[in-house]
């Protein structure tokens, strides 16, 4: 029988550090990778010869980044492994090194997710199979999610203006953020007075694609006790799902159907309803997918993500803090280091970090990325 995390050995979060997601600048990819490495190993109160391997989530950068990186910090003769699985690399990245501290492989991992623009064209392989498909073409991912946006607005009678609040919220979360690359409160009237991109989306609706980088430091009990790291920094995975898109009876909202199931299996690893989750960091590229995404993973009623957002339920401080750091669409979406990025920010949530951010209370969060539609990655976070 296949097991869990939460089965295996304890695994822990024990540092974050970051290097602001940001527009394309002069900064090397290795000064971004750099700084949040080191962010990491400060905030776990560790030297780098502790760490016993190092995963690597890229997806816009060339071949092997993790090298030219991690050389700077001493050629220990780790373990080094690549990783890109579009939007959810860093999710993918984080899961795996939480598979080998739970399994005893080792102690301590690296988690470091960096990513920066190269000015060189950067495409899916589905468009270069060489076979080709009716859609060709005919579909971008701001087509697909302004038409999602219509549905709903049509199926649960209410407005796209009132769809638009989530990026209201998400900004006003992203302005106390000191790493994310929108820092500026925005009122209804500026989201949607923005450049149209599709449908009734305009770009203040829409995740910025920058460069920036985010690390974690994951750990067992052993490591913890053994480095002598401070009992206020380990926070606990309690579960890990993983899951690729199968074949639904609506494929138009395959998306939200993958994240039900995926979440549904994280929270039942972890043995957690999701009315107890405190904190949720999710894929939000645009707006509809935080009003679906919530829907999906059982924080509400299907047709009741709007009206909750428009009294609050998913502000910090209201019933579950929905995006914290301000999402994608605040914190921004560099692609590799989202999903790490993620992880760390719930980490600091637990415990008790997030400085102007913070929801007060949390003691359960929740990471969730979307790789294309095709993959998706959930974790339940939990402080002990």
């Amino acid at each position: 029988m296949p097991v869990h995390l939460k089965q295996m050995r304890p695994v822990y979060v024990v540092g974050a550090g970051w290097h602001r997601y940001q527009s394309l600048s002069d900064d090397t990819f290795v000064t971004l990778g750099l700084a949040a490495v080191r962010g990491a190993l400060a905030d776990a109160g560790i030297e780098w010869p502790e760490v016993e391997s190092a995963y690597v989530a890229k997806a816009l950068l060339p071949m092997a980044p993790g090298r030219p990186i991690l050389r700077h910090l001493g050629a220990s003769g780790i373990e080094l492994i690549h990783i890109e699985n579009a939007s959810a690399s860093g999710s993918a990245a984080f899961r795996k090194a939480c598979i080998e501290i739970a399994s005893g492989v080792t102690d301590v991992a690296l988690v470091l997710g960096v990513d920066k623009p190269t000015g060189k064209p950067n495409v899916r392989a589905e468009s270069v199979t060489g076979i080709r498909a009716l859609a060709d073409d005919a579909i971008v991912p701001f087509t697909h999610f302004a038409l999602l946006a219509d549905q709903y607005a049509q199926r649960w009678g209410v407005s796209p203006d009132d769809i638009a609040r989530v990026a209201v919220k998400n900004h006003g979360n992203g302005a106390r953020n000191p790493n994310a690359q929108r820092q500026q409160v925005r009122t209804l009237e500026e989201v949607l007075g923005g450049r149209k991109v599709s449908g009734n989306f305009t770009t203040l609706q829409c995740t910025p694609v920058g460069e920036g980088a985010a690390a974690v430091i994951v750990a067992s009990e052993d490591a913890i006790r053994r480095l002598g790291i401070a009992g206020d920094k380990p926070v606990r995975v309690t579960g890990s799902a993983a899951r690729s898109q199968r074949v639904y009876e609506d494929p138009g909202r395959f998306d939200a159907t993958l994240t039900a199931e995926t979440t549904r299996i994280a929270l039942e690893q972890a043995g957690v309803a999701p009315s107890q989750l405190d904190i949720v960091e999710l894929h939000d590229a645009f707006t509809v997918e935080e009003v679906e995404y919530v829907e999906a993973m059982g924080l509400c009623e299907p047709g009741e993500a709007v009206p909750l957002l428009k009294a609050g339920a998913w502000d910090i401080g209201g019933r579950c803090a929905v995006n914290p750091s301000g999402g994608l669409i605040a914190m921004g979406h560099p692609i590799g280091p989202t999903g790490v990025g993620q992880i760390g920010e719930i980490a600091l949530q637990l415990r008790g970090a997030a400085g102007a951010r913070q929801h007060a209370g949390a003691k359960t969060g929740l990471a969730h990325m979307v790789g294309v539609g095709a993959v998706c990655y959930v974790h339940v976070l939990q402080r002990d």
